[in-house]
């Protein structure tokens, strides 16, 4: 395996990482925008009204992106698979 090759497996599999984590960064971060923004206006500074709308937000694009997580890391498993004789040479 050439050194090209080993940093392309690596690259392809961080920007999958990336891709598949984007759904629940950006609801965490909308959430977070909102309740800072709420807090902001409002003066309250309760530690717990900023932690539990983010899990519940996180955990809610889970379940509506976790099919979409799994078959794109389905996909990229067996591509990394059906290339595994390419890498042997």
């Amino acid at each position: 395996m050439s050194f090209s090759l080993a940093v392309n497996l690596i690259s392809s599999g961080i920007l999958q990482v990336l891709i598949m984590a984007a759904p629940m960064l950006l609801v965490g971060l909308a959430v977070g925008l909102v309740i800072s923004i709420f807090q902001a206006t409002t003066s309250i500074q309760e530690q717990t009204l900023t932690f539990v709308p983010k899990i519940a937000a996180i955990l809610g694009s889970i379940i509506v992106f976790g099919p979409w997580i799994f078959s794109s890391m389905m996909q990229y498993t067996i591509r990394l698979l059906n290339s595994m004789p390419n890498l042997i040479k």
